[in-house]
């Protein structure tokens, strides 16, 4: 009796261990199957996303309207999900991974990049200038004013020169002056004239030789009151002294001062004429404080005036001046034009172009940097849709349309030209999602949705409105 309760209990305990071996090879087989799908499971789903052509950043998964402007969401590209539901998927590794906080490098499709309007430009070597442009203001030069005075006290008779801004050519009379001391010197000169001439039919060579001193102390006096060789002349030929000297101009001018009328007492060293050589001008413009040590006197220079936006006139750095302005932080530099049909006319305001010469330099177009404050990044078109985020060093523009490229690019790299603020939009959003993905234990972890809104009157679970 015993013996058969111990092979019941025998027989029971085998049946537990079946059941058991049984149990776990059915959960083994549970696994193989949901970890390798069979052949004739069926295939993901294929998911829709749309987005607003305008701000590209807004992503929806139904067709409609942007929120944001109104336009038409267009398809933008496809996700895979099971369809048990939306799983995370782990990102493929960046060959070329993004060095620039806050950015990060992003891949567009084909339609994409025409739909933002992408275009690229080459980065290159260049034969480069650096431009300066200032404006200035148009004025005589100095060196060609002249001042017109008498050395002697007289009465002014008759006025050829009558009003300021008439032009004159060199040698042109300008006034006649009445002087009782220039007519008795006049006078005197007769007289040493005359004298000489008997002296000189002297058998005593020391008589002959006073008469010819004489008279040549009286010609000089004549010729240091700027009377010219032509007039003392005629008062040879004529044996009469000149009631009236005339005043020539010393240059061909236009009159900017007059100081003098008819019938005025003029005494010597009075400023009586005023007259500018306006044939070349010199223009002063402000440099900037950080430009000023690339402005050399000589360096070349182009001058526009609004008035005539097709005319351009070539001229060069003559001056600048060693003080800096305190309060505008900027140089004085002055240039110098000729202007031989006097179309510049002092008082204008003037465009200045100066280039400087850089030589062969490594250049980016400008539609590619973007400013960000404290540091400048591009876009580099890495191939097959794909834009990295590079910062870059510059150097001075160059060119008008480059800028000099001190680090961060490659001769022949292409960049983004057009449709980078889209592009840098995208690199932005992206940024956080890829920081995460790079985080240690953090890879193929999809990014946490941001909850839905469920409206002003939502409230936590297990409570109800009124509590």
């Amino acid at each position: 009796m015993q013996e058969k309760t111990r092979s019941g209990i025998r027989w029971k305990w085998l049946g537990i261990i079946l059941i058991a071996v049984l149990m776990v090879g059915a959960g083994a087989a549970v696994y193989r199957s949901r970890k390798a799908a069979p052949a004739g499971a069926s295939a993901p789903e294929k998911k829709l996303l749309y987005h607003c052509p305008m701000h590209p950043f807004y992503i929806s998964e139904h067709p409609g309207e942007c929120p944001i402007c109104g336009m038409s969401l267009v398809p933008v590209r496809e996700e895979t999900t099971e369809a048990a539901g939306m799983e995370g998927r782990k990102s493929k590794k960046e060959e070329y991974p993004s060095a620039v906080p806050g950015h990060a490098t992003v891949t567009f499709t084909p339609e994409k990049i025409q739909l933002i309007g992408v275009r690229t430009g080459k980065v290159e070597w260049l034969n480069s200038d650096k431009e300066i442009r200032t404006v200035g203001l148009v004025r005589a030069a100095e060196t060609f004013i002249y001042n017109v005075n008498t050395k002697v006290e007289g009465w002014v008779e008759r006025l050829f020169a009558d009003f300021e801004g008439k032009s004159v050519r060199k040698g042109q009379p300008l006034l006649t002056l009445y002087s009782p001391d220039l007519v008795s010197t006049q006078e005197e000169y007769l007289l040493a004239l005359r004298a000489q001439k008997r002296l000189s039919q002297s058998p005593f060579p020391e008589v002959a030789q006073g008469g010819d001193s004489l008279l040549e102390a009286t010609r000089r006096r004549l010729l240091l009151w700027d009377i010219p060789p032509a007039e003392i002349k005629k008062i040879e030929e004529s044996g009469r002294p000149l009631k009236t000297l005339t005043l020539y101009a010393p240059a061909g001018g236009v009159v900017t001062k007059k100081q003098v009328f008819p019938g005025m007492k003029v005494m010597p060293g009075m400023s009586l004429y005023e007259l500018a050589d306006l044939s070349r001008i010199w223009v002063e413009a402000d440099v900037y404080e950080y430009e000023i040590h690339d402005v050399k006197v000589g360096d070349r220079a182009a001058l526009t005036v609004n008035a005539l936006p097709d005319k351009e006139w070539q001229g060069r750095v003559v001056f600048i001046n060693p003080y800096l302005d305190n309060q505008t932080r900027t140089v004085k530099v002055r240039f110098e034009f000729s202007n031989p049909s006097l179309t510049l006319k002092p008082g204008m305001y003037a465009n200045v172009l100066l280039k400087i010469p850089l030589g062969r330099q490594l250049a980016v177009p400008f539609e590619a940097v973007m400013n960000l404050g404290d540091h400048a990044i591009v876009f580099v078109d890495r191939g097959e849709g794909r834009f990295q985020p590079v910062e870059v060093k510059l150097g001075d523009k160059a060119n008008e349309n480059y800028y000099v490229v001190k680090a961060g690019l490659q001769p022949g790299e292409s960049v983004v030209t057009s449709g980078n603020f889209l592009v840098d939009s995208e690199s932005r959003l992206k940024a956080p999602s890829q920081a995460a993905e790079t985080m240690p234990g953090m890879e193929g972890m999809p990014m946490p949705a941001a909850p839905e809104s469920q409206g002003p009157t939502a409230m936590p679970p297990g409570h109800k409105h009124g509590e």
